[in-house]
């Protein structure tokens, strides 16, 4: 099984929501559908990175970095121009 970890920026708040899932698909289109407690107030919403692991312990260790300051930091960092575009 292949298990990803995704970031969405909202486009109404310029925030990240940072989590991971082994159906990618799926659960994107439970965001846009705002079936997600976490974002349907702050939709439209991007999907603006993602990576795939092997392991499910490797994703949520991945996640849970993203969530962290230094971990925001880095992405801020890596995704300047996507930023740029949408914010």
């Amino acid at each position: 099984m292949t298990y990803y970890v995704y970031i969405l920026l909202s486009l109404k708040d310029g925030k990240f929501y940072i989590g991971f899932t082994d159906k990618l698909e799926r659960r994107l289109k439970e965001h846009k559908d705002g079936k997600v407690d976490s974002t349907k107030n702050r939709r439209p919403v991007r999907l603006i990175f993602y990576e795939a692991f092997s392991h499910r312990a490797d994703a949520w260790r991945r996640e849970q970095y993203f969530k962290t300051t230094k971990g925001k930091k880095t992405l801020r960092l890596v995704l300047r121009e996507t930023l740029q575009k949408y914010l």
